[in-house]
């Protein structure tokens, strides 16, 4: 009986595709997010932002906050290696609904607690989608949809965000026939990578026949799904467990929070929100660009959230301490005041 050839071509096909898939490890992903942190220094990229899928957002992107909970180690392995565990923070949900946000933003005022408050304080970064017309990074490879996913930190977002403010402005940039380009170009400065060079085209651009296609064959993203999912009442308890484990620098125990949340690294097949590349949702259908004056609208009145990355102004008056509140200088003192405020809540 002779060897059936079109099967076993289909069946090296189907082993090198697993092999493909499996490289890199677990977080291999679609290349959809584009990594311009890995661009050579003093390089430009253009970036062409796009309207969120979702149309009951007048901005084009959505705010992410995320709180790294770093662990000595992992129980029950022998090489104990530092891990760190992403968590979503609540006030992405509801503002001023964040426990470790609560707990740790009196420690600004202990100039001993300060490098511990900053350590579990809330990062925040910012989802966009578009196109990249000019990539400068050689070993980036386009992925099929061309639409992709951009990580922006608060830094590259105020240059982004200083254009909406003009009064001259009459389109919004992400308008498909007068919208503009974004130059993200990338210098250094102290040795770290930094983007305050990077700006808005001074002209408008329509976008291309071949823009328009991807758009119309892969529609908008809706950006909120790629936000962290919510934390129902088990994940938030994890979340203060690992907390509390990590202030007493306890090593992260995945029989105990491995359901919920793992570190950065680890296989991960229940929960999608420690990953970037997790949360991948089908495309919204296409939807009409918003105008710059309905983003103005909502963004001008408000005024500028407080700094998150330093909460605690040491020009603002500070209030007299508590007697029963002495200052703490060390974890065991972190815990106790931590789990006699829980034990207060239950009495």
């Amino acid at each position: 009986m002779g060897l059936d050839l079109k099967a076993i071509q289909a069946k090296l096909l189907e082993q090198q595709a697993r092999k493909d898939r499996s490289k890199g490890g677990a977080f291999t992903g679609d290349n959809s997010i584009y990594p311009f942190w890995n661009n050579p220094e003093g390089s430009t990229a253009t970036l062409r932002f796009l309207p969120d899928g979702d149309d009951t957002n007048d901005f084009f992107w959505v705010e992410r906050l995320i709180i790294k909970i770093p662990f000595p180690g992992v129980k029950g392995q022998n090489d104990a290696r530092p891990v760190e565990v992403q968590v979503p923070c609540m006030d992405m949900w509801k503002p001023g609904s964040c426990p470790i946000a609560a707990e740790t933003r009196p420690w600004w005022k202990d100039p001993t607690l300060e490098d511990m408050a900053r350590k579990y304080w809330r990062k925040k970064s910012y989802v966009f989608q578009g196109f990249v017309t000019q990539n400068p990074n050689k070993d980036d490879q386009t992925p099929e949809n061309p639409i992709r996913r951009f990580i922006i930190n608060p830094s590259v977002f105020d240059a982004i965000k200083a254009i909406l403010m003009r009064q001259d402005l009459e389109n919004s940039p992400t308008d498909y026939a007068h919208g503009r380009d974004f130059y993200l170009s990338k210098t250094t400065k102290g040795g770290y990578a930094n983007y305050s060079s990077s700006s808005w085209s001074m002209k408008e651009r329509a976008l291309s026949e071949d823009e328009m296609s991807a758009i119309e064959k892969n529609g908008l993203f809706t950006l909120n799904s790629f936000l962290p999912k919510k934390p129902d009442d088990a994940h938030l308890a994890a979340i203060m467990e690992m907390f509390e484990a990590s202030v007493n620098e306890d090593l992260y125990d995945a029989d105990r929070w491995g359901q919920f949340y793992r570190p950065n690294g680890m296989r991960m097949d229940a929960f999608a929100g420690n990953s970037d590349d997790a949360a991948a949702a089908p495309a919204a259908p296409v939807t009409k660009p918003v105008t710059a004056a309905s983003i103005m609208e909502r963004a001008a009145p408000k005024a500028a959230p407080a700094d998150d990355d330093v909460p605690f102004t040491p020009d603002a008056p500070k209030a007299a301490p508590a007697l029963d509140k002495p200052k703490m200088s060390s974890p065991d003192d972190i815990l106790a005041a931590i789990r006699a405020r829980k034990m207060g809540g239950q009495s």
